[in-house]
């Protein structure tokens, strides 16, 4: 449905921000640009949008070329992280804005706005001022809004940002049945990694200019490409490898693991294993195979409600290769362990993987 040919944007002679960006959105998909800031995400966004010009490329919508349509000519729906709604209009007429710009009839507009509420669950709103609105009734409203001129792709950059964490959960839950409902190809920019995954259909990871990987957030997760893209997701344990044994054996500072699959980079410089924080069980041995026995020593405990986590040291020597760090479902537990407990854990070799450095 959209497609980005080799991207490239300079806003100085020796500022790169776009290098050779390459990539497709199919029909009805949710794509993010993730990354952190100044990887180039939001110009990608902009330059989709026609809002800039790309110094070199393409941006094909349905197979035409549209890299220098005007962003009015592009059938694109903007909504930015200010929302930018109208003060001195209400939210009804904000929301018919785009609608009266195309000439499209009163009674249409009225029909179109009273549908738009519905679907942001803002009935009975339509005569309020914005001034008077929360921050997530802004936000519903600068969706509605967006979304009422029917635009072939929605361009979202940083769209709950300015939330409160509870009321962006709720919001992107909202956001992503609104999105599947209208059946809207969306592509949406974030620093965040939940959000990503929340909401998004596929994530393309972003650093310096360059995609790093374009993946379904299950298998991003699980299988990471890079160290980069492990650390920026919040991956911790990754450990050197010193030696291969085998296709399937790695030794690393803290012994010895079976990797799941085969992998054909053997080399013992250049890449690192990968442990999850939730491939590890406490308290009880599971009956499985795949698990192996580990012993340690808890250096910090830290409660997050539904979940706690733990930093173990395997070794007396707390260096960092000696320390994991593994996130366990709370379950009613009410005391953590004590800060130079020894602590058994059974590790799930299933879930180990090999990642490049880079």
């Amino acid at each position: 449905m959209l497609e980005v040919r080799a991207i490239h944007k300079r806003f100085a002679p020796d500022k790169e921000v776009l290098q050779g960006v390459s990539l497709t959105v199919e029909p009805q998909e949710i794509l993010c640009l993730l990354g952190p800031s100044g990887c180039g995400k939001s110009t990608l966004l902009r330059i989709i949008a026609g809002l800039e010009r790309a110094d070199q490329g393409q941006v094909l919508l349905h197979g035409s070329d549209i890299t220098e349509t005007p962003t009015h000519r592009r059938s694109v729906g903007l909504m930015f992280q200010d929302y930018a709604l109208f003060p001195h209009l209400n939210v009804a007429e904000n929301i018919a804005y785009g609608l009266r710009m195309q000439g499209v009839s009163v009674a249409e507009r009225r029909r179109r706005v009273e549908e738009m509420l519905a679907l942001v669950n803002l009935e009975g709103y339509a005569n309020r001022s914005v001034d008077d609105l929360s921050g997530g009734e802004q936000q519903r409203v600068a969706l509605a809004r967006t979304l009422a001129p029917n635009p072939t792709l929605l361009l979202l950059d940083e769209p709950v940002a300015n939330l409160d964490r509870l009321l962006r959960e709720e919001l992107l839950e909202a956001l992503r049945r609104i999105l599947k409902h209208l059946q809207v190809t969306t592509i949406f920019v974030t620093h965040d990694q939940e959000e990503a995954f929340a909401l998004a259909d596929r994530i393309a990871v972003m650093r310096a200019g360059r995609l790093e990987q374009v993946d379904a957030p299950a298998a991003l997760y699980r299988r990471p490409a890079n160290t980069f893209v492990a650390a920026f997701l919040g991956f911790r344990n990754l450990l050197p490898i010193l030696e291969w044994r085998d296709a399937y054996t790695v030794c690393t500072p803290i012994g010895a693991f079976s990797l799941p699959v085969p992998s054909a980079a053997r080399s013992a410089t250049g890449f690192r294993l990968l442990i999850p924080p939730d491939a590890a069980v406490l308290d009880s041995a599971p009956s499985s195979a795949t698990y192996v026995p580990l012993v340690g020593r808890v250096i910090d405990a830290t409660f997050r409600g539904s979940v706690f986590r733990l930093q173990v040291a395997l070794k007396e020597n707390e260096k960092d290769d000696n320390v994991l760090y593994f996130e366990f479902r709370t379950r009613g537990r009410e005391v953590l362990p004590a800060q130079g407990e020894p602590v058994q854990l059974w590790l799930d070799v299933a879930q180990l993987c090999v990642v490049q450095e880079g």
